[in-house]
């Protein structure tokens, strides 16, 4: 549109000049010395146009010849940029769909040509995020090395290689020195979220669990992390952090969670441990209530039934409560006999744990069991279930160990039996004893237990 607009404009110019021209026919006198020049004002008109143009014509091609060192180091600069972006991106697409070797290739080629110290930080740090994929240890580590001599005193590239730094550190498991390159950028830069997301993971791994749920927390203030990763690092803090301060700092910690966060199996259960430590039953119950109204964990049941005497009648009563709700719930009736063996309720401890087997075989219904009879005096029932116990100990799968969380105080804990030397001498007894049964002499055990819990 403007082109056509400047076509328009000119020729409306030119035809104006021609007609203003034609109605004016005087000539133009030049006395210069002993020159006595006469033109027409046309041709004077057009002279001077034409001067004017081969002057502007003669200067432009002086300065285009006097320019072209320039424009040459210009193109020059201009296709080493687009070079190394074509380098860049063919190197970040390789590492995307995992040809980590051609990526490292690339980015080597790249760190040894490009003339920009940008890009040769970035090809440093894609190329050790390459070799770091390909298990070359000492690769990486020199090309960080040198990516951080690279940067110099650029804050910007300072901090991409600390970040880079500090995750490479982390997945190699050296969360202590991590953590000393992520302080430093969070001194820097409070809002600097991915490196508090990369601090939290360091402080998890560490065990500073106090700084973990303060940065938990800022995180999931500021929108950063999902509602289910904040929950595994707050399951995991506070239940360190219970454990650690005990009945001393309990209240301080357990006002500051959300109603939620208090009815979490794993946070209730460290809870409930801490309190029954000092002997705080009730509270203990409390706590172990609301988390069992909101989601029946065996794990919450099995610290609900190890109770001191006076709390069996109240806790009987709850659990009988649940039961009308859950009637098919194998570990609220195992729970159930577990606290009726605490009141010395023998009769309902043995139907309990009777529906509770029938319901699934469990190797710590049938040690109740076991430890039931054993008390009423009734030693073949109680070997027999001791031995169906073991049975189904040996057939479970051996699996690794995920510290999802620290340690509890497993004293306690139904699931896990204590032997004394009584109960040693009567297994060595028994082991004697059962190495004369063939197979078929544990199928009619089961069979035996099975018709008995119908």
């Amino acid at each position: 549109m403007r082109a056509w607009f400047w076509t328009v404009l000119v020729l409306a110019a030119a035809v104006g000049a021609a007609l203003l021209l034609r109605d004016h026919s005087g000539n133009l006198l030049i006395l210069a010395g002993p020159w006595r020049i006469e033109l027409s004002l046309t041709l004077a008109v057009i002279v001077l146009v034409v001067a004017f143009v081969l002057i502007y014509a003669l200067t432009r091609l002086v300065a285009w010849v006097t320019g072209s060192p320039g424009r040459y180091r210009s193109w020059r600069g201009k296709r080493a940029h687009q070079r190394d972006y074509a380098l860049l991106e063919s190197g970040f697409v390789y590492n995307l769909e995992g040809r980590f070797d051609l990526a490292d290739k690339t980015f080597n080629r790249l760190q040894g040509k490009t003339h920009s110290r940008t890009s040769r930080v970035l090809a440093l740090l894609a190329g050790a995020t390459a070799a770091r994929q390909l298990g070359n240890s000492s690769r990486w580590q020199r090309m960080l090395t040198q990516a951080e001599a690279a940067a110099g005193t650029d804050a910007r590239l300072k901090e991409a290689v600390a970040m880079v730094t500090a995750e490479a550190l982390l997945d190699d498991n050296r969360a202590e020195e991590a953590l000393v390159l992520l302080q430093s950028l969070q001194d820097a830069t409070p809002r600097y979220t991915h490196a508090k997301r990369l601090a939290l993971r360091a402080h998890q791994a560490v065990g500073n669990h106090n700084q973990v749920y303060e940065l938990t927390r800022w995180l999931q203030k500021h929108h950063v992390l999902s509602s289910a990763e904040a929950s595994r690092y707050l399951v995991v803090s506070v239940a360190a952090r219970l454990q650690h301060e005990g009945a001393q700092g309990f209240k301080t910690i357990w006002k500051d969670l959300r109603p939620e966060e208090k009815t979490t199996p794993a946070i209730a259960y460290a809870a409930a441990q801490v309190l029954a430590a000092n002997d705080q039953h009730d509270d203990a119950a409390r706590v172990l209530e609301q988390a069992i109204d909101h989601a029946m964990d065996p794990q919450l049941l099995g610290a609900y039934s190890q109770c001191p005497q006076e709390q069996v009648s109240r806790r009987l009563s709850r659990a009988e409560g649940w039961l009308k709700r859950y009637p098919d719930n194998s570990a609220l009736l195992a729970a159930l006999g577990a606290i009726c063996m605490k009141g010395d309720l023998w009769g309902p401890a043995e139907r309990y744990l009777q529906r509770s087997m029938a319901l699934r075989s469990d190797m710590r219904i049938h040690a109740l069991l076991g430890k039931l009879y054993d008390g009423l005096d009734r030693p073949d029932d109680a070997a027999r279930h001791w031995r169906l116990a073991a049975d189904v100990a040996g057939q479970l799968p051996v699996v690794a160990a995920v510290h999802a969380l620290p340690a509890a105080d497993t004293r306690d804990d139904p699931t896990l039996i204590e032997i004394d030397a009584d109960a040693l001498a009567w297994s060595d007894s028994a082991a004697g004893a059962s190495s004369v049964h063939s197979d078929t002499d544990a199928e009619r055990a089961s069979n035996a237990g099975a018709r008995q819990a119908s």
